[in-house]
């Protein structure tokens, strides 16, 4: 329930001291709609926080996956970079022996 309806209700049932029933009757409908509302709201959020928690679980889960593939392709690029440079050796020696 917003500040401002709470505040609204209040100051409505000051007023309602001397009113009859009827009026009365329609206030309290007036707090249940406000009620129905904030549950409403509340459950709104939860279905928003759960969504978005989820979502958050997935962005991790696929986050520890590309670590691990960086990892991976590091040591791959670490490996061809050496295979290379032993390449690169042995050309380097048959132009020396020639």
């Amino acid at each position: 329930m917003s500040f401002k309806a709470v505040r609204e209700f209040e100051t409505e049932s000051d007023r309602s001291a001397g009113e009859d029933f009827p009026a009365l009757e329609e206030k309290i409908y007036k707090a249940i709609e406000l009620l129905k509302s904030a549950r409403e709201a509340k459950s709104a959020a939860e279905r928003d926080s759960n969504r978005l928690r989820e979502q958050l679980e997935q962005r991790e889960e696929e986050l520890e996956m590309l670590r691990s593939e960086v990892v991976t392709l590091r040591k791959e690029r670490e490996e061809v970079r050496g295979r290379v440079e032993k390449m690169l050796k042995q050309i380097d020696s048959l132009v020396e022996q020639a």
